[in-house]
This record gives C-alpha cells, structure tokens and sequence, in this order.
C-alpha cells in the first residue's frame, strides 16, 4: 500500500565515503554547507529592520493563582530596542567572558531579552539548569556552575522560587537581578531598572567588535558521570548549524517557522536548536509552559489547540502523551494537523507503536502523514549534526551527516562509535583543557561516544542508526539522562548484604528498571536451606517482603525520574562469563547483560515478568 506524506524536500539524500585505516570510514554529504551568517545578530537585525511588528517570542501571562492567562507577545522591534539597553546594563558593568551572565530561570520572555542584550554587547550568557536551583538539596552542580563560570551577574525571576539557591551559592560581592521579591540582608537589582538603561555609541562599538570567534554562550553537559562540564559555544558554530539545518529542511526556506515549545533553553535541542532556528529564520517561537508529564501536559495540549506550528518538537514521551490525545480530542486534531510540515523528536528513539499511532490519527484527519524528522547530535555540535533523509524513517533511524560535516565512524568496543568534525562543532569545554584534549581524537574529530549503524550496509545513502552510547549510561524515553555508576551503587548499598550488583534498565522507556544479582546471604532471608533453588528462594515471601522494603526505600529517596527504581526483579540465573556478562574480576557487564537478555529486558518492562516489584503508590 502507498503511503502519502504530506510535502517535504531533504537536503541531503546521498553520502560520500571513504575508507581509512584500522576499518575506519569517513562519511559527508553529497552537497556543501552554502555561506551563512557571521553572527546570530546580523539575523535578529535583519529580522527587527525589516519586519519589526512581527511577533518574536510569545508566553502566556502568569496569574496570581498560579494558573495561565492571554499570551504577552513580544516583537522583533520591542526586543531589539531592550536588547540595545540590556546591553548597555551589561556594558556598564565591566562583564566580560571572565565574568559572564548566569541565568538561573527557566524559559520566559525576560529570559530571552536578557540572553540576546548579551549577544549585542559581546557577553557570554549561560542558562542554568532552574533544577539545581529549585530541586537539588545540596546546591552542589549549581555551585560548581558557578565556580566554573565565575559570573558578574546572576538574574532570577523571583526571589520566592531561586532566593534560597542563590543565598547558599553566589558570592555577596556578586551582583543578583530579579524580576520579583527580594533577598533578605543583600542589594539586588530590579529588571525593570536595567531596562531603563538607555543605550550609548557603546553599544554599537562593541557589537562591532564580535565576529564569528565570539562566546555567545555556555552551554553544560548533564554531568552524568562527571561533574558537568561548560561546552564554549560561539557565534560561527550557532549561525554555521542553523545554516546546516537550512539545507537539511529546505522547509525552513520557503517561510517563517511557528514553534509552540517547551524544550528548556538551558539545554541544546531548546536554546540552540529550536531559538536559533526562530531568529536564524525570523519565526515565531510561543514558549510553552506545559511539558511531558502528568502534572504538566494539559497545558502543552492547551496551547496546541490554540497555536497552529508549522514544525513541531517533542522528546518521545511527549509525542505518547500527544497522540492518545489526539484520538479523543477534534480540535487538537484540527489545529495541530493545520499546517505543521514535519514532526521532531530527540532526546531518545521514539517507540514505533506510538509512530504508528500518531500516523494513523494522521491519516485519519488529514488523509496523509505529517513526516517525523530525527537524527543526532550533542552540545557540542551545537546540536545539528545527523538528519534523515527520506519520509520513510523508523524508530532508531539518524540519517546522514549535514553539509559541511565529515563523520568519522571508528570501530570500538565491538560497536562503531560516530565522530564530528565541521563548523558546528564546539572548540572546546571552558577553563578546562585537560577535558578538551581527550575529546578530540588525533585528527581533530570530535569523540561522541555514541554507536551506530548502517540501516542498510549495502545502502549507505539510506542512512545511519542509533547503536547506544559506548559508555552505560543511557536516556529514558523523556530523554532524561540517567547516570547508571552512582545509581548502581545506592541500589547495592539500599540491598546490602543480600545484592551482590545491579544492572540498570529503561532505555527508550518511561522509567528506570533494576535487575537485581543477589549475594548467597540472601539465602537468610527466611532461612532457606542451601540444597533449595534459588529461583524458589528469590520468589518466597519473605525475600519478596524483604526487596518490596528496598525498593520502596529507592523510590523515596529518589529526586526524579532518573534516579527513581519504578520496577525490580531477582535475577535466579548468574551472569555469564562466556557471553561477557561478568569479568574475571566478578563485576557486571552492563551491556553485555541487556544485550544477551534483551527479551526478558523488554518483559520486564512490559509488565511481563513474573514477580516484579514496583514500589506502594504512597512513595511514586
């Protein structure tokens, strides 16, 4: 049966290869990167000169009851002249890349003011994770953010939700910008006073003074095994990807993109990928307030019966929850369907049953496909790297390198691990350069430390797939990164004697899974004799009572979904050392063990598996 996608062109649909030492292959596209911009204002400005009443940015106001009213829509032309006395503040104030700007705030408007008064004054910005400002307990990522960057500024929307972090973590010489509230026994400056700021010839001189080698930003990576680190991100990698993402959606070419979008600026797919592709293309960006969970997505769904996007961004489960919707829901359907051209997710594969979905609920309102566009990328490239190149994509597919990058796929560890060299990638991790050496190999390319694949050895203009990380630590189906090392370790510290180690599921899933090796002790819990089976051990009733206590505990220690065991098992099978589940020295192949039992994996999350633990609803 022919299928029919509703109109759109692919930039690249051909790879050029060639071979290397050791195995190696080298990939580009078949087309070159065409001349961009040399820095992300000389688009804002032609924008805000040539169209001023167009509407930038767009969020809706905030009530007093915590609820949402009409949208607050901002101009290009209103948010060139604050970003003109935004920049003077900054100017006036001897910032530097020494001493940048640190948003601590989520997505909003004075947000967006605040980062692009940056760009026009030559000041590096960095948004801030508002998690480690409003979950963390310790401060501790937030703290080290803040030694990292030493910053001259930091700017808040209120005191009521980011008083307490910024009192525990910025230096009372440090000066604090608020929109709302204030700080108990410190100055701080009110946003509408550096509004105020009128600008001088100053301005002017020192956009002048910025090229393509200007810090625009400091974008952190999660920090899943390390502390996280600040990936330097400069106007020729910003304006060099968005050029990239022109010739990959030739969509983006043909009128202003509308976006209704979530995604936190504080990471690459929302602040890179999605605001630059508003002003690199002078589109419309309406920040939703909603998100992808329970609590969070009527507003999302709020917004999209309202809002009509012409490209619409989403990780997996945001998709889910959007498609069960649309099923039940006309003018969701009606208004969403209107005039998007392409569907995107990243964050992790999208599961095919809800491809399937969405296409059906498709199908049946508009009588064709909306195409849903992935591939790959990281901070560091800023994020663009991989797109498809054809409608015909299923879950796991990435495509082809776009123009301008070169792929360096090197065989490691028993898989390919996928390599980037191009405009869009980052020079480097700031005031760190230990960490900038290792991850770049000795030509130069980019180590990323994912794996892929050829969807088609023989077809290689059919693109690449998703392999996995070469490391263990993978994302949920939110696109939520989970650090696998320390969450294995609280796992066999919470079952201790009886747990010898743990393997941890969930890739692609909504929630984290453990599969528990117990230690011979385990035997005490209810006295069971040696000669009996340990399969009949694992599942009696007081091993069963001992491990629901342990996984209840995990689920209320947990401080999201990352770090949170939502499901259990006992493994009564040892690992193997033939299929390389277990060393000689006895520890657990992480990847081996899901690779070799992927079956039982997939039953264990599929509510399959006889004798899971979940944890009591009271501790979710």
């Amino acid at each position: 049966m022919s299928v029919k996608y509703r109109s759109m062109a692919f930039g690249v649909t051909r790879a050029v290869l060639r071979e290397g030492a050791g195995g190696t292959v080298y990939v580009k596209a078949d087309v070159p990167l065409e001349a961009c911009a040399h820095r992300m204002t000389d688009r804002f400005i032609h924008w805000a000169e040539s169209d001023p009443g167009r509407v930038f940015m767009a969020r809706r106001v905030r009530n007093a009851d915590g609820t949402t009213g009409d949208w607050k829509k901002l101009t290009y032309g209103e948010a060139m002249q604050s970003a003109l006395s935004i920049a003077q503040a900054l100017i006036d104030r001897g910032l530097s890349a020494d001493k940048p700007v640190a948003i601590l705030s989520e997505n909003s408007l004075e947000h967006a003011q605040l980062a692009l008064g940056c760009l026009f004054a030559g000041i590096p910005h960095c948004p801030v994770s508002p998690a480690y400002s409003t979950v963390s307990q310790d401060y501790d990522k937030l703290r080290h953010v803040l030694t990292t960057l030493t910053p001259g500024l930091v700017f808040a929307t209120d005191a009521a939700r980011y008083g307490k972090a910024i009192q525990a973590t910025v230096s009372a010489d440090t000066e604090v910008v608020l929109c709302e509230g204030a700080l108990e026994g410190r100055p701080i400056t009110q946003w509408s006073n550096i509004l105020r700021t009128k600008p001088t010839p100053a301005v002017d001189a020192a956009l002048r003074k910025t090229g393509p080698d200007t810090i625009t930003k400091f974008l952190f990576t999660s920090g899943s095994t390390k502390l996280p680190k600040a990936v330097i991100n400069t106007h020729g990698m910003w304006c060099a990807n968005q050029q990239q993402m022109r010739q990959s959606m030739p969509l983006l070419q043909e009128g202003p993109p509308v976006l209704v979008d979530w995604l936190p600026w504080n990471h690459t797919f929302g602040g890179n990928h999605n605001v630059g592709l508003t002003i690199y293309n002078g589109g419309t960006l309406y920040i939703d307030d909603g998100k992808p969970t329970p609590a969070l997505m009527a507003e999302t769904l709020r917004n999209l019966r309202e809002v009509a996007p012409t490209i619409y961004f989403n990780v997996p489960t945001g998709f889910e929850a959007i498609a069960h919707a649309m099923k039940a829901d006309a003018q969701l359907r009606k208004n969403l369907l209107s005039r998007v051209r392409m569907f995107f997710y990243s964050g992790a594969a999208l599961a095919q049953p809800v491809w399937d979905l969405l296409h059906e609920v498709q199908e049946a309102e508009v009588g064709e496909r909306i195409v849903m566009g992935t591939g790959l990328g990281m901070t560091e490239s800023s994020p663009f790297a991989v797109f498809v190149t054809s409608p015909d994509v299923k879950s796991g597919h990435i495509g082809l390198p776009c123009p301008g990058m070169e792929l360096k796929l090197v065989p490691a560890d028993g898989k390919t691990e996928i390599r980037y060299k191009g405009p869009n990638v980052t020079p480097g991790y700031w005031r760190a350069p230990d960490a900038t050496a290792e991850c770049f190999d000795e030509e130069g390319f980019f180590r990323t430390g994912d794996a892929v694949l050829w969807i088609d050895p023989q077809e290689p203009d059919n693109g690449l797939k998703f392999d996995g990380r070469i490391a263990e630590d993978f994302k949920l189906a939110t696109g939520t990164f989970v650090s696998v090392g320390p969450l294995r370790a609280k796992i066999i510290a919470a079952g201790a004697p009886y747990v010898q180690d743990a393997v941890i599921t969930g890739l692609n899933r909504n929630e984290v899974g453990a599969l528990l090796f117990p230690t011979p002790k385990v035997r005490w819990l209810g006295n069971h004799a040696d000669d009996v089976p340990l399969k009949d051990v694992l599942e009696s009733a007081p091993v069963q009572e001992h491990f629901q206590s342990v996984v209840d505990q995990l689920a209320a220690s947990a401080t999201g979904s990352a770090n949170r065991v939502a499901r259990l098992h006992l493994m009564h099978e040892p690992p193997s050392i033939d299929k390389g589940e277990v060393t000689d020295k006895g520890s657990i192949n992480q990847r081996a063990v899901l690779k070799h039992r992927d079956d039982m994996v997939q039953a264990f999350h599929d509510d399959k598996l006889p004798f899971t633990l979940k944890p009591h609803k009271e501790n979710k």
